[in-house]
């Protein structure tokens, strides 16, 4: 088998204006997601780290280092905690962003649950290395993307929420991330600066999008079900089923009425 991928590259031609992602058999049975970018395509698993490896046996470095602080904890309950070097941080920031491209890549393709599961793993990758990152600049690091991976956890989680008009749970979720937002500003300081957030901007126009469209769709509903109640009344007519034609134009009376 050719080393050289250069026909896939071009049967499946690079576009700058797009995200081009796409969900391919593997040949071990199982399903992969290809990302095309400008130089190659990035291939993930669907579960587990990204890239498929195991190290040290975990399903990531996060788990590995979870597993060593719950270990630390137990064996020096009364010392300090558990600390992360830069090579720790240096592993946990590039695993970090292979997830971020199989997020991504999930939105795309419209698989909420699974760009919620991941943009969820890393919002808990960021809070536990600012909890055991011995370098402030390790900190910074990766919690400067703490209000974007918000903005993008609560869209996937509110957006089939929002599909299947469930509009006050999806409107929920849209306020836990606003929240979630305004709270880190809060963390550092900066709760004046907010406002100036593009994700939380992004976030308070969907809400207000949502509520606009749910306050016309209610506003429609009675005349739609006025109009199908008065065709079957000219149905029933028709058909000389005048009980029935009483009964629905004493519902359309009381539809009316109370509009």
């Amino acid at each position: 088998m050719s080393e050289d991928f250069s026909k896939l590259l071009h049967e499946w031609v690079f576009n700058p204006d797009t995200m081009m992602v796409r969900i391919v058999d593997g040949d071990d049975g199982r399903r992969k997601i290809q990302l095309r970018v400008d130089l190659g395509v990035l291939q993930m698993e669907m579960d587990g780290r990204p890239d498929g490896l195991r190290p040290e046996g975990c399903e990531s470095w996060l788990e590995y280092h979870r597993r060593l602080q719950r270990k630390h904890d137990e064996a020096h309950p009364d010392s300090a905690s558990y600390l992360l070097g830069d090579q720790d941080c240096a592993e946990l920031w590039r695993e970090g962003v292979q997830y971020y491209h199989r997020y991504l890549s999930f939105w795309h393709l419209q698989m909420y649950d699974l760009s919620a599961r991941d943009t969820r793993r890393n919002l808990e990758l960021f809070a536990f290395v600012r909890a055991h990152a011995t370098d402030e600049r390790h900190k910074m690091q990766f919690d400067q993307w703490r209000p974007y991976v918000i903005m993008m956890n609560t869209r996937a989680v509110a957006t089939p929420l929002v599909k299947q008009e469930k509009y006050a749970e999806g409107l929920q979720a849209i306020d836990l991330g606003i929240d979630a937002i305004r709270d880190f500003f809060d963390e550092y300081g900066q709760g004046s600066r907010a406002d100036e957030s593009v994700e939380l901007v992004s976030l308070e126009r969907w809400r207000e999008e949502i509520i606009t469209h749910e306050e016309r769709a209610a506003a429609a509903r009675p005349k739609s079900a006025i109009r199908i109640l008065r065709q079957k009344l000219e149905a029933a007519v028709a058909a000389e089923k005048f009980e029935e034609a009483a009964r629905l134009r004493d519902e359309i009376r009381r539809w009316t009425d109370e509009k």
